[in-house]
């Protein structure tokens, strides 16, 4: 009896371990179809997608094909916060103090410029507004020195010279020289005087040609800016670019002035009696120019002049300081004209010719000249090399043949009407 419950109880466990094993082998199969068709899928969805990607990729190909891309921008954007949110609130007086003149005047050479210094957006930047490059110009101009010009500058000189220089630097009419003359006679006295002429020398970097010649009596190289002035102090007659080497006369003898006097051409044949002597207008100079009918100097004192001498003398000076505060104001306002230039001498003389006409177009719009723009020539030429980068110091005393026989000629002219 034991016997047979024994085999009775094997016989259904082993039937129950057979049918858990069905289920489980049922569950497997189940589970791995499962597996089977979510990986299928899988696949599917991966497969679709590529084919999405690649249908997508051969339409932009098509459409890139007939299509020109606009270029990408690739320049960095300029910082113009300045610019845009502390310029606009500027007083008067910071306009002065920053670009030498007001808002109104600097519109006003907008104006003049716009047809030479205008620009037109491209594709890869929009144009700096022309107010601002003008600007840019003026306050570079008038920092103390310009170590590498920016492109502002040079299109602004090159337009300045174009449309400015020819406005405000004009040679007078009949009646200008009429007016000119009046002012200084009732200012000063002297009748029938129409300007002063000066020479000043502009600090450079010594060029790699002919460098000795612009090597000055101050130590220094430069060129040379003559110009003459009315009795209000405003240029009528400008010539620069020459060496610094030569003397006063030399550059009188070779600029324009010079011609136009020696054709009889430089004033209107306007004569007038002054006492017993028939004269027509002339110009005042120091020592250093011949004396011509012309151009008129102060007595040469020998320790014996009459007090009429005397007298006159000192009219004189009182007239002739109107052309030294003239080029004091300029090189005040204009600081780029006091320290050494690093540009080429063309670009030099350009600013020069620039500078002279903005300091004419200031005094005409009767800007603030402030007395702490004032800094003395031989202060600022005080630190300027003697001997440039590369060049021997004993050629500086070598100028060119042309020059020394300039000098000399002119040397001597001066001397003899002394």
């Amino acid at each position: 009896m034991v016997y047979l419950l024994l085999s009775l109880w094997l016989f259904v466990a082993f039937r129950v371990r057979e049918q858990s094993q069905k289920r489980m082998r049922a569950a497997r199969r189940k589970t791995g179809e499962t597996h089977r068709r979510v990986w299928e899928a899988i696949q599917q969805y991966q497969a679709e997608d590529e084919r999405i990607r690649t249908r997508r990729h051969m339409r932009m190909a098509l459409l890139l094909r007939n299509y020109r891309r606009k270029p990408s921008v690739w320049a960095f954007n300029r910082a113009s916060q300045w610019w845009d949110f502390i310029v606009p609130y500027f007083t008067n007086v910071q306009w002065v103090q920053n670009f030498r003149m007001s808002e109104e005047t600097l519109d006003f050479l907008c104006i003049k410029l716009r047809p030479v210094m205008e620009r037109q957006d491209t594709t890869f930047r929009d144009c700096v507004p022309l107010k601002k490059r003008v600007a840019i110009a003026l306050w570079k101009l008038a920092t103390v020195s310009i170590t590498t010009v920016c492109r502002c500058v040079q299109q602004f000189c090159a337009a300045a010279e174009t449309l400015l220089v020819p406005e405000q630097i004009r040679f007078p009419n009949e009646e200008r020289f009429r007016e000119m003359a009046v002012h200084i006679e009732n200012r000063w006295g002297l009748p029938h005087c129409v300007g002063a002429i000066d020479g000043s020398h502009i600090p450079i970097i010594a060029p790699q040609n002919y460098h000795t010649d612009y090597f000055n009596h101050k130590g220094w190289h430069s060129i040379i800016l003559q110009g003459v002035v009315d009795g209000k102090g405003k240029f009528w007659n400008v010539f620069t670019g020459l060496p610094g080497s030569l003397h006063d006369a030399g550059v009188l003898g070779l600029s324009t002035l010079w011609k136009l006097a020696s054709w009889g051409n430089l004033f209107p044949p306007h004569i007038r009696n002054i006492g017993a002597v028939s004269a027509g207008y002339y110009i005042l100079g120091d020592s250093a120019y011949p004396l011509q009918d012309w151009l008129l100097k102060s007595f040469h004192d020998t320790g014996r002049l009459t007090a009429n001498q005397h007298l006159f003398n000192q009219e004189f000076s009182r007239a002739r300081v109107v052309v030294e505060n003239a080029f004091g104001r300029l090189k005040g306002r204009w600081r780029c004209l006091l320290k050494r230039n690093d540009c080429d001498t063309q670009l030099v003389k350009s600013m020069v010719l620039t500078c002279c006409a903005l300091h004419n177009l200031c005094e005409d719009h009767g800007e603030t000249y402030e007395t702490s723009w004032d800094v003395p020539e031989a202060a600022a030429a005080a630190h300027e090399p003697a001997v440039a980068h590369g060049i021997e110091e004993g050629e500086m005393l070598r100028p060119s043949d042309f020059i020394l026989q300039t000098n000399r000629q002119y040397a001597f002219a001066v001397q003899m009407n002394n």
